[in-house]
């Protein structure tokens, strides 16, 4: 078959030309990339020639081979791994995840200091390459096929695929080195960043010298050895192999458990979200082996999809190796693995947030919304997981937790208040909070999707109600007003509320179904509106949520509460009750109090033009 010339998917170009330009720091980095890539080739030949062994026929030992040509410039990294095909070739190294690559992209336009970390987080390691090599030549031969092909691209938008001679299966990266970037080509320079940064790949790397073949790493299974044999620079070593990251670990959880089932899990925690925290797919990344051989890093069973932040890997003498990875899903004994490893995980973090709530702040900044979906779908770890749980909340004592909410809570005080939203600055804004800010009312800041979700499931807290300020069935009246309260406003309150009915009774008539009622407010010090949901209606936040989503057509009609303290509204009081306020007069008024309410939950006003035209209307009475 005939050379045939491809274009690199759209971000693939955009974000190749940021390697090639941007990343001026750990160059190094490129061959620890291609190491990994070529011993998760070793790894899945190895498995699949548990069903296969022909795969491996006269060829069973595996390694990864670096080779120099200093008269060439070239840097080759050679493996006997699984292999490409043509199309393989294709996929595997024209494109990336779409949603990967525009994270990558949004993140390193403009941010050359951070370039180099995003590499890893988003797994385009293979095009760190293109920060040493004016050109990258890939030939691969596909485990059980008699055909080599060559993908070849000097990274400039385009790549190349054509027929190709290789002796056996498996892939050669050759890089052609640029000239800045010949100290690529010295031997003890290699051997240094490979002991540096793969070390403790399993697959031996091997180099040709002056004195025969040297094998450059160590070779061995690093969660097989003592703990106490091993270096912290060892276990961020091995956590930037197998999660190719470039951060440090946050968390190392490392065990050995004997028992029913026997298994040991060396795992990380990053320092930084990875890019596809939050793709519907909920993947995890922990790698699976039974007896040190590799068999999945998409093992569905094996830890619960809320803890999909984890790298690493389990391993264990008691699963079988011949069955399939689908059947690896049903098997009771992964249930076990599951369960011991997810009590661990648990286990580690609350000893986290109860001995050093200053480091498990940015875990949480992290992985917080994560950990939550946890609360919503796993009713048997639910207990754990609240005692995890932190917030933001009116107090603006960094994070709280429920058990903090609970010990500061309010005399008279009968339920564990929450206002949902966007973000916290903006929900810090809202109307609803004046009256819980007056008495010293804690209210928790609640700006994670899920958050929406999990409560109702929750429902309490020590046998405490969530409730929502943004409720028609919030009561204050048994909580007295804070008077060191930072937000305790000073202005006069006015007791006599029966001059409101008039007022009322207008702003039901000119609303009509525009709103569900109209009632005075005891959570309004400030603010002349709001709204607030009735009982049983769902959450204002959520509405617009699912309305945002394509989830819901329409919203519901909410209830205006009008402060009756509020100059504004005293004044409209008046005029409604001496009769002086006109009919047109009156329905302006309340239809721009119900825009107002609506402006600030951040919505739009339902009539722009009508709203345009009432503001218009009221500046000019006032100014005639």
């Amino acid at each position: 078959m005939t050379k045939e010339k491809f274009t690199f998917q759209a971000e693939v170009g955009k974000l190749l030309d940021i390697v090639a330009r941007s990343l001026y720091s750990q160059k190094e980095i490129f061959l620890r990339e291609l190491a990994s890539n070529a011993s998760d080739a070793c790894d899945k030949l190895r498995y699949a020639a548990l069903t296969d062994p022909a795969l491996i026929d006269g060829d069973g030992d595996f390694k990864i081979e670096i080779k120099v040509d200093k008269k060439a410039k070239t840097l080759s990294v050679i493996d006997n791994g699984i292999g490409m095909s043509r199309d393989e070739l294709a996929e595997t190294l024209g494109t990336i995840a779409k949603s990967g690559t525009e994270a990558f992209l949004e993140q390193a336009s403009g941010d050359d200091d951070n370039t180099v970390d995003l590499i890893g987080q988003f797994g385009v390691g293979f095009y760190s390459s293109f920060m040493v090599a004016s050109q990258v030549d890939v030939v691969s031969r596909k485990a059980g096929e008699d055909k080599a092909f060559m993908w070849s691209s000097d990274g400039h938008g385009e790549f190349t695929i054509e027929d190709a001679e290789r002796d056996g299966r498996g892939t050669t990266v050759t890089l052609h080195l640029n000239k800045d970037d010949k100290e690529y080509l010295d031997e003890t320079r290699l051997e240094h960043v490979i002991k540096s940064h793969s070390d403790h790949i399993g697959i031996p790397i091997v180099m040709a010298g002056e004195d025969g073949e040297k094998t450059l790493n160590s070779a061995s299974a690093l969660w097989t050895l003592p703990k106490k044999d091993i270096t912290d620079e060892q276990y961020k070593e091995f956590y930037n192999h197998v999660g190719h990251a470039f951060d440090e670990p946050w968390l190392t959880m490392h065990n050995a458990i004997e028992g029913v089932i026997s298994y040991t899990n060396l795992l990380f925690i990053p320092s930084a979200p990875p890019f596809d925290l939050f793709t519907p797919e909920r993947k995890g990344h922990v790698k699976l082996y039974v007896n040190r051989v590799f068999i999945t890093d998409d093992c569905e069973g094996l830890l619960p999809p809320y803890l999909r932040f984890l790298r690493g890997i389990v391993d264990s003498q008691d699963l079988p190796l011949n069955i399939s990875r689908e059947m690896f899903q049903h098997d009771p004994r992964l249930a076990k693995i599951k369960t011991g490893l997810t009590k661990r995980v648990l286990s580690e973090l609350k000893k986290k947030a109860e001995k050093k709530p200053e480091e498990y702040a940015p875990f949480w900044d992290n992985f917080g919304a994560v950990l939550k979906e946890g609360l919503y779908e796993d009713q048997t770890n639910r207990e754990k997981l609240i005692e995890l749980v932190r917030f933001e909340s009116t107090k603006d004592e960094g994070l709280r937790s429920l058990a903090d909410v609970v010990a500061d809570k309010k005399e008279g005080q009968d339920a564990i208040y929450y206002i949902t939203g966007e973000n916290p600055e903006q929900v810090r804004q809202s109307p609803q909070l004046e009256g819980f800010k007056s008495r010293g009312i804690e209210v928790l800041l609640m700006c994670d999707p899920i958050d929406e979700f999990w409560l109702p499931g929750v429902g309490s807290y020590q046998d405490i109600p969530f409730k929502s300020v943004t409720r028609g069935d919030v009561d204050l009246d048994n909580v007295a007003d804070d008077g060191d309260a930072k937000d305790k406003t000073d202005k006069p309150k006015n007791k006599d509320r029966a001059d409101m009915d008039d007022l009322i009774v207008a702003c039901k008539v000119a609303l009509g179904d525009a709103v569900k009622d109209v009632q005075v407010s005891d959570r309004l010090t400030d603010s002349p509106v709001c709204l607030i949901s009735g009982d049983g209606d769902m959450d204002i936040h959520l509405e617009r949520m699912l309305r945002q989503h394509k989830q819901l057509d329409a919203g519901s009609a909410r209830i205006l509460e009008i402060n009756p303290d509020h100059p504004l509204i005293a004044k409209l009081a008046v005029a409604a009750s001496d009769g002086k306020g006109t009919d047109d007069i009156m329905t302006d008024a309340a239809f721009l109090l119900l825009d107002q309410a609506r402006i600030l939950e951040g919505e739009a006003v339902s009539d722009p033009a009508a709203f345009a035209k009432r503001m218009s209307t009221v500046m000019e009475r006032g100014l005639v």
